[in-house]
């Protein structure tokens, strides 16, 4: 039996929002019907699948799973944070700096940090004892006061040298006598001369010394010349190179006498025994060096081969210097310590320690009882070689020290360094006495006239040596012509010549016109 077809309905609608409405209430039953057949649809089929057993909705109650409740670790930071900063702004610290610092020490901390001031480490340490808990005043204590001594509880706290050293104490001590007796003596012979005869040759060799000129540029090696030294008589030129080649030349005419070899790192000097070319026979020791791997090599005249080596330096030996007796050997080492070596039996009789930081350069009184040392710490010392005490500490640079020298009067001292300066020191008063505004980069080397010490030779990076009248420290001559920075600096022992070796490989040999 056929149903009868539905009645047509027309509705009309007065305007177009009317037909709008009607539109929009069409689609909404419309969209309604649709997703109320497809719930049904999807509930027939999990209806099927849990008469089927492939769905399980059983869920027991030890099976139910609780949603923690996590703490808001966050909230809890911000409110530990606010406490501590309250807490920092209620301790009090000292306000003597020095206190300040020893506090810091205790806690093992760093006393200063670079740009810090004692406002801002006074911060520091409040901010620190806030992380310690420790908070309120800090309570200085009274200083311990000093117990006395229980008898027989003396105890020695020093390192006891062996034999040698004391022997090598004794005949320094002898030596040095008399050749204070013999200098001595020849100041009050120069002294009693006529001021006007002692003026006339001092100004003949000044004016001598600003005639100076380049007689003779060689190149003495592939890689930059470190250091030169000229031999007792004159007629030898050492020089040593970052090749770790030593080479000899003769003066004047600057030609390779002996090429050196021992060394398999950079060579950082060479210098001559005090008595070579003029007592010594050729086969004796007549030269040492030393480079950057530490090796110390002791050389003659005859073979280009080390007669022995020196070993126990573990780190860069920069320079040494033979004492004026030549029975001992001073080296400067980079472990920031400097050792004095017997020659006779090739051992290390003492392994001087005190400086702070690397040593670079030592040298010698002229009358052999002091021994002077100078590196990076920027604080040259001196040391009595009689009883092994520093006895001065030469307060005055601002930068590395990289170069010392004695005069020949016995009581003044020339140090150069980094800072562009060379302060000149006076033994007998123990403090400096001038300072030469000497170049425009670092001195590498000072060298003082090996008689009288009348006037100072220096070299610099700023690729020139310069010549300074004494006293007055005037300067009389620059001797220009490197292409690079001048290591060195030497005067021959016949006051003769001058020597300056340079990072561009060449070195010059320079006389008075």
């Amino acid at each position: 039996m056929e149903e009868p077809p539905a009645k047509k309905v027309r509705v009309h609608f007065g305007s177009l929002e009317e037909q709008e409405k009607k539109r929009l209430a069409e689609e909404a039953v419309t969209k309604s019907e649709e997703s109320d057949a497809t719930n049904k649809i999807i509930s027939a089929a999990v209806r099927a699948g849990i008469e089927a057993g492939n769905i399980n909705i059983d869920i027991a109650e030890d099976e139910a799973m609780e949603v923690a409740t996590m703490p808001d670790t966050r909230h809890h930071e911000l409110i530990a944070e606010f406490e501590r900063r309250k807490q920092v702004k209620t301790i009090v610290v000292p306000t003597d700096d020095a206190k300040v610092k020893a506090i810091l020490r205790e806690y093992r901390e760093p006393i200063c940090l670079f740009g810090e001031g004692p406002a801002n480490r006074r911060l520091r340490l409040r901010a620190l004892l806030s992380e310690h808990g420790e908070g309120g005043v800090i309570r200085e204590e009274p200083p311990p006061q000093p117990s006395a001594p229980e008898p027989g509880s003396n105890k020695v706290w020093y390192h006891e040298g062996p034999a040698e050293l004391m022997a090598a104490r004794y005949a320094v001590a002898e030596y040095s006598v008399a050749r204070a007796e013999q200098r001595l003596k020849a100041a009050r012979a120069e002294a009693i001369k006529p001021g006007p005869e002692k003026a006339a040759k001092k100004m003949e060799l000044h004016k001598g010394l600003r005639k100076l000129a380049n007689s003779c540029s060689q190149i003495g090696d592939d890689r930059p010349i470190s250091y030169c030294n000229f031999s007792p008589n004159s007629k030898l030129l050492a020089t040593a190179s970052w090749s770790g080649l030593c080479k000899l030349w003769s003066v004047p005419d600057c030609e390779l006498v002996r090429v050196l070899r021992g060394h398999q790192e950079r060579a950082g000097a060479i210098v001559f025994h005090p008595q070579a070319t003029i007592s010594l026979p050729p086969t004796a020791l007549a030269m040492a060096s030393c480079a950057a791997d530490g090796s110390v090599c002791l050389w003659n005249l005859e073979s280009d081969t080390p007669m022995t080596e020196l070993g126990g330096h573990h780190d860069r030996v920069s320079r040494l210097s033979f004492h004026p007796s030549g029975r001992l050997l001073a080296t400067a080492c980079f472990d920031k310590s400097w050792r004095l070596w017997d020659l006779e039996s090739k051992t290390e009789i003492l392994h001087q320690e005190g400086h702070s930081r690397a040593v670079f350069n030592v040298c010698f009184h002229p009358d052999g009882s002091l021994a002077g040392s100078c590196g990076m710490d920027a604080f040259p010392r001196l040391w009595d070689l009689r009883t092994g005490k520093c006895v001065m500490l030469l307060e005055g640079h601002l930068q590395n020290v990289y170069a010392m020298d004695f005069s020949p009067s016995g009581y003044h001292i020339a140090t150069g360094g980094g800072d562009h300066i060379v302060n000149i020191w006076d033994i007998r008063k123990g403090d400096k006495i001038y300072t030469i505004p000497s170049h425009t980069n670092l001195v590498s080397h000072v060298k003082f006239q090996g008689t009288y010490g009348h006037y100072l030779v220096t070299s610099s990076y700023d690729n020139t040596a310069k010549v300074w009248a004494h006293p007055g420290w005037t300067p009389l001559k620059s001797l220009a012509g490197h292409e690079g920075k001048v290591m060195c600096v030497d005067t021959s022992p016949d006051q003769e010549y001058f020597a300056t070796a340079s990072y561009d490989r060449t070195f010059k040999l320079w006389e008075k016109e």
